[in-house]
């Protein structure tokens, strides 16, 4: 199967590492250096720099633009694609109807972790659509089918924004480690390493149950967790989710 991919930024490029293997894919963009450094690293992709009337009938497009850019990328387009697989934050399915004619509409959201495979991606729209956008997407991780557009937006402030999160978390920890007289490496390696098997560990175990295994009455976790909910941890944590869900609905509007 083919798929076109409009746009070259670092989530176009997350998605191609993690579906060139499976799929015929061409890139299309504005940028013809990044286009040709695309080229230059994958094999068997197609470049093609975006002029007035990129003809998209009959195409699965995956559409990786900013969503303030779809106004000037729809000019551009010409026909009637098969199925648009947006991952533009907030952008409803009937805004896209409005800029891009297809004859199915999916939005997704995933993450930059699907350059090495292992994005959580979540995805909504035409049920006539479900199966091939789920395939196509177990091609770089995890995928979540949701019900409603409300829900995918709210998986955006939780999986879509998540790695930034998450990074915020990890930077710390190490920091930490240096404060305490680890040196950095050594530190990041071991925040690595945590995060690497914190993945597993909760898909089997629910969270409240695996800090009950680590905290010990009066012990280091007992300690440090106690720092943590002194900083309101979790209620920081709640307030960015939820502000991040909050953005989304206003990109939704523009």
């Amino acid at each position: 199967m083919k798929l076109t991919i409009i746009g070259n930024g670092n989530m176009a490029l997350a998605l191609i590492a993690g579906l060139y293997k499976k799929y015929e894919l061409e890139v299309v963009g504005r940028d013809m250096n990044k286009l040709k450094a695309i080229s230059d690293t994958y094999e068997n992709i197609t470049i093609t720099q975006i002029t007035h009337d990129f003809d998209i009938n009959g195409k699965n497009i995956i559409l990786c633009v900013k969503p303030y850019s779809l106004q000037a990328v729809k000019k551009n387009l010409s026909g009637v694609a098969n199925t648009l697989f947006s991952i533009l934050a907030g952008t409803t399915i009937a805004t896209l109807k409005d800029a891009i004619a297809s004859q199915s509409y999916i939005r997704v959201m995933p993450n930059i972790s699907a350059i090495y495979g292992s994005s959580m991606t979540t995805l909504t729209g035409d049920l006539n659509a479900k199966d091939l956008s789920i395939d196509i997407f177990d091609s770089v991780g995890n995928t979540l089918w949701l019900d409603s557009e409300n829900e995918l937006d709210i998986a955006t402030a939780i999986a879509g924004s998540g790695p930034a999160y998450l990074a915020l978390i990890a930077e710390a920890m190490a920091d930490g480690g240096v404060k305490a007289g680890l040196k950095r490496a050594d530190s990041k390696a071991i925040v690595a390493g945590l995060f690497g098997g914190f993945g597993d560990l909760i898909k089997h175990i629910e969270p409240s149950n695996i800090k009950e295994q680590v905290m010990s009455p009066s012990g280091t976790t007992a300690c440090g967790v106690a720092s943590l909910e002194e900083a309101n941890i979790r209620s920081a944590f709640i307030k960015a989710v939820e502000s991040a869900y909050h953005r989304a609905l206003e990109l939704g509007k523009k």
